[in-house]
């Protein structure tokens, strides 16, 4: 298919010529002058470009949600429905979502206020929004610089889960899912979208410098910012293997194009350290388009994912047109911003294993801002200990203290064999100065990370004396919870 094809506010609409890397927000406003839709940081941290997006699921239904428009780029939304803050109004009367703010005078200067009002029907339109924090959650992507957020969490609890019978209702009621397989072409760009791993396989063939793309949360940074122009991308969002989110032999498969907000449903209650991860990494709206293998396959050394599940004991599947290879996922990483990935090759799934009889298990992210912020030390612990108290296992990995995700072994060494207490971790703390030499950067200094890895394995201890994997409690500062 050479043509793009989606719905604009429930209207058929077909493109051809436009470059590939086109974001929707810039189509939106130049194209189809839809200009209720603004533009503020254009790297997904202001919501002011919200858009709703009706799309798979990965079972075969739709969903909706709130995505950045900026960070979208035209071929990611074919088959799909998008939605503009033009089509809340309906019949002549606003939306349930635009009275609301307006009653609790959510809106002043008012540029934010239309990505406010999209990531309002998201939450509208759940079915899940159970807790108070997740309430928060829903906005903590929406930046106001002049009203404030109370009045705007006020109209959140006002609407959440109302789930009116408005055209979104229907449209997730009525539409089938449209197919998202794309053979696109515009000028020198190229971007392909199989439908199967068979029809991947026969693109990587013809094209092996091919560039994957799923999310395009980091990527379309490329776009925005610096203004590249890749001239061929292969997006794996179609493939629904990909999709897999299950328990499996006594742990779990994640595939790889399983986006964060599912992989966050999933985890409460049943992987409390991934659960903790993912509440802080980005907003709702970066975690609804985020994947779990583009977040892994960026190779960022600060990736937020990458320490917690090499910590569980995560092993990588990679997949290519002659089988299937594992390894474990501490080996991925090869160097800075490189894998083990070789021509040909995708990361298929992430397997967790069964854990551990006596582990205690927990995630941390330390970074400047609570919510919506880059790590500047990121970790993920994992201990065994047996009934005597003695530590059988240890893992500790972490982010942002080397040029990769790594373990630090030599500090897992002289944990083994120990007992589980205080003045053994403190007595193991200095071997942390032979795993790592930290760089120093604008997020903190080589001093600054070093004390912080040192801190995180001290509160790890202290809080898990009680509790062998804590979720974090409703009212907290941080994902350090050491009282």
């Amino acid at each position: 298919m050479d043509r793009l094809r989606f719905y604009l506010n429930d209207r058929l609409v077909e493109e051809s010529g436009l470059s590939p890397t086109t974001t929707v927000l810039r189509y939106l406003r130049d194209r189809a002058h839809l200009t209720g839709t603004k533009e503020g940081c254009a790297e997904g941290d202001c919501g002011a470009c919200t858009v709703a997006v009706l799309e798979h699921d990965g079972k075969g239904g739709q969903v909706l949600r709130a995505i950045n428009s900026c960070l979208l780029l035209l071929p990611m939304v074919q088959g799909k429905r998008v939605y503009t803050v033009e089509s809340l109004k309906e019949s002549g009367r606003y939306h349930l979502v635009q009275e609301s703010l307006a009653r609790s005078l959510g809106s002043q200067c008012g540029y934010c206020t239309p990505g406010v009002t999209m990531a309002l029907l998201e939450a509208c339109h759940r079915k899940d929004l159970d807790e108070a924090w997740k309430l928060d959650a829903q906005m903590c992507g929406n930046l106001c610089r002049c009203t404030g957020y109370r009045p705007i969490r006020e109209a959140t609890q006002e609407v959440a889960g109302r789930a009116p019978s408005d055209r979104f209702a229907r449209a997730l009621a009525e539409t089938k899912p449209e197919p998202m397989e794309l053979s696109y072409e515009a000028g020198p760009q190229r971007f392909f979208t199989p439908a199967t791993l068979s029809a991947l396989w026969d693109v990587l063939d013809a094209n092996p410098d091919a560039r994957f793309v799923v999310g395009g949360t980091d990527l379309s940074l490329e776009v925005t910012k610096r203004f590249a122009e890749p001239p061929l991308l292969v997006s794996l969002e179609a493939l629904r293997e990909l999709r897999t989110l299950e328990p499996r032999s006594g742990g779990h498969r994640i595939g790889s194009g399983v986006w964060l907000t599912e992989l966050e449903d999933y985890s409460c209650g049943k992987l409390p350290p991934l659960e903790r991860m993912i509440r802080y990494f980005g907003a709702r709206q970066i975690k609804n388009r985020a994947t779990v293998g583009g977040n892994l396959c960026t190779a960022s050394p600060i990736g937020d994912l990458a320490p917690v599940l090499i910590a569980l004991g995560a092993q990588a599947v990679l997949l290519s047109r002659a089988g299937e290879r594992r390894m474990p996922l501490d080996e991925f990483f090869v160097s800075y911003r490189r894998t083990a990935l070789q021509r040909g090759e995708i990361l298929g799934f992430v397997d967790l294993p069964a854990q551990p009889s006596g582990a205690r298990s927990i995630a941390y992210k330390v970074s400047k801002r609570r919510e919506l912020d880059i790590s500047s030390v990121s970790a993920g612990f994992r201990v065994v200990v047996d009934v005597a108290g003695q530590v059988t296992e240890a893992r500790l990995a972490y982010g942002g203290m080397a040029a990769r995700p790594a373990r630090a072994r030599k500090t897992e060494e002289a944990l083994v064999g120990k007992p589980w207490t205080e003045a053994s971790v403190e007595a193991a703390l200095p071997r942390l100065e032979e795993d790592f030499t930290p760089l120093k950067d604008h997020r903190g200094s080589a001093w600054y990370r070093a004390q912080v890895a040192k801190n995180l394995l001290r509160g790890f201890f202290e809080e898990t004396l009680t509790d062998p994997s804590p979720r974090l409690q409703e009212r907290h500062a941080a994902t350090v919870q050491v009282r």
